[in-house]
């Protein structure tokens, strides 16, 4: 089955049915079977508690409620589409995500990191900060938030797990970054929480899908679930490059992919 839950709308169009048709006939014409709209948190006004800084603040503009409106009427219509949230993970703010996430009727719940406190990690405008920073102890303070995103038990998977790469800087030291992908999975495996497999990195400056085909095996070795994903941000990033993504799974032993509805998980098989 081929699924795409990673998929935003705000940056590019309305949040309104008409645009989130074009979104649909995308998919369709990609084989695509299941689509989610996941729009970031950070857009809604109701998350301020949970992250707030200039970046962010300079692109809150909207109400929940435009949102579900939108939902609402497309399944009015009888249009076929999940409504998910990306949220951004941030440490110590557990209790105002779980609020946040308990208030709304999702299909499911993305959580991803993107901040490490005041940095945004694949912003290009903090690009050099790479340079300035020991890459072993960014890693570390990375997947830090990997786990403890996982242990929270908030989320269905996590997003591009391993974004820090975006740029592609890395350390050398392969047992080491080993030794961060073994406990992040062994997190992900205690709480159930899957992984996505997203294109989204061949169209970044790393050029690789995530996660990396390392860190993807010892998360089948653990038990990890996937989901199939493009994280657009426009109709034509829906389904990009979908085939490398199904042959990276199948080259690793997943023949499962992992759909969600009203937080709920079912398998089907990966095709």
């Amino acid at each position: 089955m081929r699924t795409d839950y990673h998929v935003h709308m705000a940056e590019t169009g309305n949040l309104d049915v008409d645009y989130l048709k074009t979104y649909i006939d995308k998919a369709e014409s990609e084989g695509i079977q299941e689509l989610g709209i996941s729009e970031h948190a950070y857009f809604f006004n109701e998350t301020r508690e949970i992250l707030s800084n200039p970046w962010v603040e300079n692109r809150r503009t909207l109400d929940f409620k435009t949102y579900q409106d939108m939902f609402d009427k497309a399944h009015e219509k009888g249009l076929s589409i999940k409504m998910g949230i990306e949220m951004d993970y941030m440490p110590g703010k557990e209790k105002e995500m779980k609020a946040f996430i308990d208030s709304h009727p999702f299909d499911y719940v993305i959580g991803s990191v993107h901040w490490i406190d005041e940095w945004g990690i694949d912003l290009a405008i903090y690009r050099d900060e790479y340079e300035k920073r020991d890459l072993k102890e960014v890693y570390r303070q990375y997947y830090d938030r990997v786990v403890t995103l996982a242990e929270s038990g908030l989320f269905d998977f996590i997003g591009h797990i391993d974004v820090i790469k975006v740029f592609g800087y890395r350390p050398d030291d392969q047992d080491f970054l080993r030794d961060q992908y073994q406990r992040a999975a062994e997190a992900l495996a205690s709480t159930n929480t899957c992984i996505e497999i997203s294109t989204a990195g061949l169209r970044k400056p790393v050029g690789e899908i995530y996660p990396d085909p390392e860190l993807l095996k010892i998360c089948k070795e653990a038990g990890v679930g996937i989901v199939l994903c493009s994280d657009a941000h426009k109709p034509d990033h829906i389904g990009y490059r979908y085939e490398e993504a199904i042959d990276l799974a199948k080259s690793v032993g997943y023949e499962e992919v992992h759909t969600f509805h009203q937080r709920k998980s079912v398998t089907h098989p990966l095709k």
